[in-house]
């Protein structure tokens, strides 16, 4: 518990605990703050999941992936 002491310390316990995981919520568990931390590229909402996905997938149908040639051949160990 990050916040023990503070909520058996507290008047009310249950509304203090409440309380701090609302804060905790708001502050850190969405992705907005990791996005504007620059973790995330984008933030997908639900109803635009299949309209990205799809456009992904296209930009992806033609792509060709070629190896460079080796320069170098392996030698005898």
């Amino acid at each position: 518990m990050i916040h023990r002491d503070e909520i058996a310390n507290a008047k009310d316990p249950d509304a203090r605990r409440k309380q701090l995981v609302d804060e905790y919520v708001q502050r850190f568990a969405n992705p907005y703050v990791a996005a504007a931390r620059g973790y995330l590229d984008d933030v997908i909402e639900p109803r635009e999941t299949r309209r990205k996905l799809i456009a992904a997938l296209r930009s992806l149908s033609g792509k060709r992936d070629t190896n460079p040639r080796r320069k170098h051949g392996n030698i005898p160990l």
